[in-house]
């Protein structure tokens, strides 16, 4: 088999599994585009020959979705601020001090990863009515986040600081820079990258939050988009063209943070940020 063969092959291979993998994304911006009968059409057409272009205006409008999405919004750069700002000085300790015992805590630490947050919602629910967080139920949703995502941020963000060596901060210090000093001016700017990656990715995980958003806000006013999509289902419910709107236009702000930093996020990738 000739290379030029072989990567033709890969090619063709990476192009079948892209479009499986887009295939449902396609396929939910098609069906909000569709009416009610031509939904359920045997067989089913990839374009409507009618498309309904007015729904999302009418799901914008009807759901009040510019508030759903600025609930989430807040809720998501809440977490995202308060990890980073957490969450960096302690991979950068735990990445400068490395030992045993950093490890074992690294991996328990981990270990809370696999509590699903159906689990650990009565307890922090619980611990919170009790110090008066669910009076500001947004901040409560925010905490609760950060605390479920904080050790995936910092176990990330480690690896980056540890592919920055150390005789850069060595250096900065015989230069007269302080350890704060050699800190900000030399390795975060070089492990911006991972840390924009991990904050990423914990942002995606906040803007699509249900559990801990239905259960600790119960004010219409201040719920996200997650559980407004939630709002559509119902015993009777078969409008199927707007919930696919709804969450056409919830799943937009993710796709285009992703098309726009896409660069960022490839050079993160390899420059250590997910070993």
């Amino acid at each position: 088999m000739s290379e030029q063969f072989r990567n033709r092959l890969m090619l063709a291979v990476a192009l079948v599994l892209a479009a499986i993998y887009l295939f449902p994304l396609y396929w939910m911006y098609i069906t909000a585009l569709k009416s009610g009968s031509a939904m359920f059409a045997t067989p089913p057409k990839f374009w409507p020959s009618e498309p309904q272009w007015g729904i999302y205006g009418d799901v914008w409008q009807s759901r009040n979705m510019g508030r759903y999405l600025w609930n989430s919004l807040v809720i998501a750069f809440g977490a995202v601020a308060l990890i980073s700002v957490l969450g960096v000085g302690c991979a950068y300790v735990l990445a400068r001090y490395r030992n045993v015992w950093v490890d074992i805590g690294l991996f328990l630490i981990l270990m809370l990863q696999v509590l699903p947050a159906s689990l650990m919602i009565t307890p922090i629910f619980v611990g919170f009515s009790q110090f008066g967080l669910l009076d500001t139920p947004r901040f409560a949703v925010i905490l609760a986040i950060a605390a479920k995502s904080m050790p995936f941020f910092v176990v990330l963000v480690r690896a980056t600081f540890m592919s920055v060596p150390m005789e850069l901060e060595e250096a900065a210090l015989v230069d007269g820079n302080s350890r704060i000093g050699a800190f900000f001016n030399i390795v975060l700017p070089l492990a911006r990258n991972g840390i924009l990656v991990s904050a990423i990715l914990i942002f995606m995980q906040a803007f699509g939050e249900f559990v801990y958003s239905k259960s600790m806000i119960q004010d219409i006013e201040l719920q996200p988009a997650s559980v407004g999509l939630n709002s559509f289902m119902g015993p009777n419910t078969n409008e199927w063209n707007n919930i696919m709107a709804y969450a056409t236009i919830y799943v937009n702000p993710i796709l285009a943070a992703f098309i726009l930093l896409q660069r960022r996020i490839v050079s993160g990738l390899t420059s250590g940020a997910l070993k």
